[in-house]
């Protein structure tokens, strides 16, 4: 099945879900109505998304490598931009990017502004309590890494009584100081891998996709990942608490994404590993 078939295919499927809720909110009862008469608890995120033809996306544009513009065109891209592009052509719509600050990011999707959030947003307990999200499409675990030539360092354990160089306000510099490091501190991770490869500390620990965007752009010569964290970290789209019907039509094609290789290329493209499973 060629590639414009399964887009149409995919479309038609979200087509009659969408068709389903409308149903199901035109057959709610006089009891389901609110005071002003309208339908309360009708989800209506995937056929407003459906009936305009665009999918807006709040994110950054400042975060390489995940959301940016690129040098030379100025054209935005990156992992979570291409992700949403993809994402949004299997819905068989446009995707439209909104930029905005990190910190004004959740403000802007309660307000309406966007129908979702694209920005390595991780899922957790408090967010979850409050936003609905897709299933993730990244994964990530914490690194130690060290020169290539150390043997002396093959798990966190082994941080007992070494140097590593942190920033104070991250929770890798806890993760490190837990371990039995000894904390340089740095203000991010150039300084970090710096001190790693002039051999002033031990190792710094991160998270992996950091490691694997300054590998892809710089090679990472003479470094290695001695150990990972088991925990992994997990990233999705965001959307509105009653934006049920849209995440779970992103989910979906999510998986379509995943089963036919675009998630892993585009990860190969950025990161030179696949991130997203």
């Amino acid at each position: 099945m060629n590639t414009y078939m399964k887009r149409h295919l995919v479309s038609a499927a979200v087509l009659t879900l969408a068709a389903a809720v409308a149903l199901t909110g035109c057959g709610a009862s006089a009891g389901d109505s609110g005071s002003d008469g309208a339908t309360a608890g009708t989800d209506e995120s995937l056929s407003s998304v459906l009936e305009s033809g665009t999918l807006t996306i709040g994110t950054e544009g400042t975060y390489r490598p995940f959301s940016f513009h690129a040098d030379g065109s100025g054209e935005l891209t990156g992992y979570d931009v291409e992700v949403a592009r993809a994402v949004a052509d299997q819905l068989g719509v446009k995707a439209e990017f909104e930029e905005t600050q990190w910190d004004a990011i959740f403000a802007g999707l309660e307000a309406g502004r966007f129908d979702t959030i694209a920005n390595q947003v991780s899922i957790t307990p408090e967010r979850e309590d409050a936003y609905a999200f897709s299933t993730p499409y990244t994964y990530s675990t914490g690194v130690i890494v060290v020169p290539e030539d150390n043997t002396s360092i093959t798990s966190f354990k082994d941080l007992a009584g070494k140097t590593t160089a942190q920033s104070l306000t991250s929770n890798w510099y806890t993760l490190a100081t837990d371990s039995g490091a000894t904390v340089q501190s740095v203000e991010g991770w150039a300084q970090s891998v710096a001190l790693v490869e002039q051999g002033r500390v031990d190792a710094t620990v991160n998270d992996k996709l950091t490691y694997l965007d300054y590998k892809k752009q710089t090679g990472a010569a003479g470094l290695k990942v001695a150990a990972e964290t088991e925990d992994r970290s997990e990233s999705a789209f965001a959307f509105a608490p009653e934006g049920t019907a849209l995440a779970d039509a992103v989910s979906d094609a999510l998986a379509t994404l995943s089963e036919d290789g675009t998630l892993a290329a585009i990860s190969e493209t950025y990161f030179g590993a696949d991130v997203s499973q």
